[in-house]
């Protein structure tokens, strides 16, 4: 039956070192409830693919207003249908479409070349996003493959989904890596668009039914890394016996670019990573409840 279930995805990365233990493919599926002000892969959001332009490489020939239907209206402009005529025509390769429909078979090609690598290294198999739990049948018949062919398997959440989803996956990973990016449930909803509530919920749900979770938290510059927000954080975590790892993630501006080729905004393009000093200070807060935390992965 799995050959049959297709989903969206952007992105197979492979040779991951920073989502899981040892080294990893990540699959990135397309498609997330969450519009975090620092999302560092701004194209995972939409659920449908999107034409992305690299301007770098674009020389102005015209070709794509030439093929597309609609004269090449800018990404972002909403006009787009990602048809991909203006990607195939490209002779610079200056327009790509992220997203594509694959089945399970087609993403499980694409896992397996590492294998070898998986076993050396107690690597594996992580579904990422995007929000991999927004396509839970697609996710659960990629979960049951990677199982089949014997690989661990982990799952990047932000953790607003239905619990039933949750909980009905749980069996068959391995491993959660869960974000909790702030306790107070206003500011979350003004950075991320998301309530608190159902996420944190969803946590202790999950962490009382699953012996294996680790928290991730992006530190933002002046958004996350305020250290009554991060402690607050540490307190939850240290509440939750069965929560031994903590991994702060340092913002980058990678998304920035990204969004850019997009047509959207990019505010946070200019910010500066966190300082490693700073990183060490947070991280200090989880050590001092006697939790292993490490620092960008």
């Amino acid at each position: 039956m799995s050959a049959t279930v297709t989903g969206r995805v952007f992105n197979v990365q492979r040779y991951s070192l920073h989502d899981g233990p040892g080294i990893r493919t990540t699959v990135f599926l397309k498609g997330c409830p969450a519009r975090c002000l620092w999302c560092h892969n701004p194209e995972s959001q939409s659920f449908g693919p999107e034409v992305i332009r690299v301007e770098t490489r674009c020389a102005s020939c015209g070709t794509c207003e030439t093929v597309c239907p609609h004269g090449a209206p800018p990404p972002g402009s909403g006009l787009c249908t990602a048809c991909g005529e203006c990607v195939d025509a490209c002779p610079a390769g200056a327009r790509e479409l992220v997203g594509r429909e694959s089945t399970v078979d087609e993403v499980m090609v694409d896992v397996l070349r590492d294998r070898i690598f998986f076993q050396d290294s107690g690597g594996g198999v992580t579904f990422s996003g995007g929000e991999p739990l927004a396509q839970p049948e697609f996710l659960r018949a990629l979960l049951t493959a990677s199982r089949g062919h014997g690989l661990h398997t982990a799952v990047d959440t932000c953790g607003f989904a239905p619990r039933e989803n949750l909980l009905g996956l749980a069996p068959l990973v391995d491993l959660f890596l869960f974000d909790v990016k702030l306790i107070d449930d206003a500011r979350h909803r003004d950075l991320t668009g998301l309530p608190t509530g159902p996420i944190l919920d969803n946590l202790r749900a999950l962490v009382d039914a699953h012996p294996s979770v680790w928290i991730r938290v992006p530190i933002v510059p002046g958004h996350t890394d305020d250290e009554a927000d991060v402690a607050a954080i540490a307190a939850l975590v240290g509440e939750l016996p069965r929560v031994h790892h903590v991994s702060l993630l340092p913002f980058h501006a990678t998304g920035g670019a990204k969004a850019r080729r997009l047509g959207r905004p990019a505010p946070l393009e200019s910010l500066a990573p966190p300082p490693p000093e700073r990183m060490e200070t947070l991280a200090g807060l989880f050590r001092e409840r006697g939790l292993a935390v490490s620092i960008g992965g």
